[in-house]
């Protein structure tokens, strides 16, 4: 049975794996842009407390006015919010460490897990005419990523070519399951893209048959390297595809982009 395929307006990716460290981050941002690169439309929402996608895309702390923050808990017009990057056709929804006290005050409110996706609906974005949404989530399992699960269409799971991944990814599974049960029963799983894949190192590569042997097509075609430009990118506020747009990491994030493209459009014509 094919997947059903969203209504009108943009596809809602939310990028999430609640294990720090394993390249989230750096997917949502150099994936939005290669989507963005490739001529979408592509909004970023930064729900993360830490704020690294904001200061990834070169949003600086004191052009933040606005955030993710005000967007949930204060009902801020989307409008109110978004902002332009420096990657034309890249929008972004910045964080702030704001962010961090969102469990605690989303506790009382009856409508916690729907927040998100209220926030993003089709009258609030119609006007950006966007493509791609995509969430980036924090490095848990908390009331933020479950908001992301609830607003999107499906989750997009960055896995890092180590031992234990896969064991990771199980706990995953299991959230986007309950959450496809008790409030979003559209959610599928996007997929699972390998980063930090060393193709000389043996446990990469065993990772590598682990994940396609018990997940199949669910694991992307393209693979992240190691990559030093990638890795060096952020800490100059850029995309590594701005920063070293001919490195391996640049060309693995377009390869990316281009093989959810072709998806979709798959999805769109069956």
């Amino acid at each position: 049975m094919s997947e059903p395929v969203p209504g009108p307006g943009p596809r809602i990716i939310a990028v999430a794996n609640q294990k720090g460290g394993v390249g989230k981050t750096t997917t949502a941002i150099n994936l939005g842009t290669a989507l963005a690169e490739a001529g979408k439309r592509v909004l970023l929402v930064d729900i993360d407390p830490q704020g690294n996608a904001s200061t990834g895309l070169g949003i600086d702390a004191d052009r933040r006015d606005m955030t993710t923050y005000d967007l949930l808990l204060e009902e801020a017009p989307a409008l109110e919010v978004l902002q332009e990057t420096s990657i034309p056709n890249l929008l972004i929804a910045p964080a702030t460490t704001d962010l961090s006290s969102a469990d605690i005050e989303l506790v009382a409110n009856e409508k916690r897990v729907f927040l998100l996706r209220d926030a993003l609906n089709l009258s609030a974005l119609a006007e950006f005419r966007l493509d791609y949404v995509l969430i980036d989530c924090p490095p848990s399992l908390n009331l933020l990523t479950v908001n992301a699960m609830v607003a999107a269409h499906s989750v997009l799971v960055p896995l890092q070519a180590e031992f234990f991944a896969l064991e990771g990814l199980s706990q995953l599974m299991l959230s986007v399951r309950e959450v496809r049960q008790t409030a979003n029963s559209a959610l599928r799983l996007e997929g699972v893209v390998l980063t930090m894949y060393d193709k000389r190192n043996n446990l990469s590569r065993q990772v590598e048959a682990d994940a396609r042997q018990t997940l199949g097509k669910l694991v992307f075609d393209t693979v992240i390297p190691r990559n030093v430009r990638l890795s060096e990118a952020p800490s100059y506020a850029m995309p590594v595809l701005v920063y070293d747009s001919e490195s391996k990491g640049s060309q693995a994030y377009r390869e990316l982009a281009q093989e959810l493209i072709r998806k979709h459009g798959a999805q769109a014509a069956a």
